[in-house]
Formats: C-alpha cells, sequence, structure tokens
C-alpha cells in the first residue's frame, strides 16, 4: 500500500463548476499589507510636541496690560501679534504658533480674540500679546 498502488490506475477526478480564469487565479496570489496602518502609527509616534507652558504672573500681567489697551483701540481694528499655544488633537502636547491680523472683536464668551481674516483665539491659550502698529488704523 506504501506505493499508491490501489489509487494509481484512477483518473483525476473533476470538478463541476467551469475553471476559473486566469486573471482571476492570479489574483489569489496578489500581496497584502499585512501591516496596513503600521507606517503611518511610526509616523504619528515619532512626531513631536510641544508641552504647554506654564505662564509666569509678569507674562500673565503683560498680556492683561496689552488686552486693556486693545479694548480701548478696538473701534480702530487694531493689528496684533499673538502667539498662542494649540493643542495637538491625537496625542498629549501640541505646537506653539504665532498669528497676525487686524482685531475685530474680543469675543466674551467664551474668552476669544477674532481677527478680521476670521482666525480665533482662545485667550487661555495665548502666550503673548503685542500691538504691531500702536492700534493706529491703516
Amino acid at each position: 500500500m506504501s506505493d499508491y498502488s490501489d489509487i494509481a490506475g484512477l483518473s483525476r477526478p473533476c470538478s463541476r463548476r467551469p475553471p476559473m480564469p486566469l486573471s482571476d487565479r492570479a489574483a489569489q496570489f496578489a500581496p497584502f499589507a499585512a501591516l496596513s496602518g503600521h507606517e503611518a502609527a511610526v509616523a504619528e509616534a515619532g512626531r513631536l510636541t510641544d508641552e504647554r507652558a506654564v505662564l509666569s504672573d509678569d507674562q500673565r500681567d503683560a498680556i492683561d496690560r496689552a488686552l486693556a489697551l486693545l479694548r480701548e483701540r478696538l473701534g480702530s481694528r487694531p493689528a496684533v501679534r499673538i502667539a498662542y499655544f494649540k493643542a495637538d488633537s491625537r496625542k498629549a502636547g501640541g505646537a506653539y504658533r504665532t498669528c497676525e491680523g487686524r482685531l475685530a472683536r474680543i469675543g466674551e464668551h467664551p474668552g476669544s480674540l477674532v481677527l478680521e481674516d476670521g482666525a480665533t483665539v482662545l485667550l487661555a491659550d495665548v502666550v503673548s500679546l503685542e500691538l504691531t502698529d500702536g492700534g493706529l488704523p491703516s
């Protein structure tokens, strides 16, 4: 029995289904990404973020003084430069950014600075605030 003499003379079994087209057969052996998303996860883990700094009392006072000056000159649409912390939506930390423009209004609820171009910065995120043209209209 070890020499397959019992099946050596039998005919090859045939399927009742029609043969698969060669193009479909090739698709069975196409490579697949076993680690799909792995490269994106590695890139995300390697992306650096900054920690939010705690402002000193002097820095807070400087922001409050600049905010008071902006409230006085709001009608003249003063030009401002705002440095602020933008929290990252995917991981802990964030990035420090700067925007410049003319101040349109100071939103009270929640406290925010709104520029003419529509950019909005929450006052809680501001790390520095300065008037860049002395508040004079252009």
